[in-house]
């Protein structure tokens, strides 16, 4: 599913407009990218929770080379899974 997709889909469930769909996802991931540039994590209940883990500097090699590369530390998004999503993703799978 795609963006465009999601926006439909949320402009039919929630009886909108597709402008104003449109408006509420962007406010919706608007509110997610600050939350986590600040750190915090963002919780939805039943869905997920989205974190920012600290990825360590480590060490590489560079595929073609071989050669060693260093990798510096990172700031990387996580998501883990809420309990309600876990189980309607497995039904669906053995369905």
């Amino acid at each position: 599913m795609n963006r465009t997709e999601l926006i439909d889909l949320i402009a039919d469930k929630a009886e909108l407009t597709k402008a104003s769909a449109s408006r509420a996802f962007d406010a919706l991931l608007e509110g997610i990218t600050t939350s986590l540039q600040k750190s915090d994590p963002v919780v939805i209940v039943n869905f997920g929770t989205f974190t920012v883990k600290v990825r360590a500097a480590r060490e590489g090699r560079n595929p073609s080379t071989g050669e060693k590369i260093r990798i510096n530390a990172a700031k990387v998004v996580g998501f883990k899974a809420g309990k309600a999503l876990k189980e309607a993703v497995k039904e669906e799978a053995l369905s």
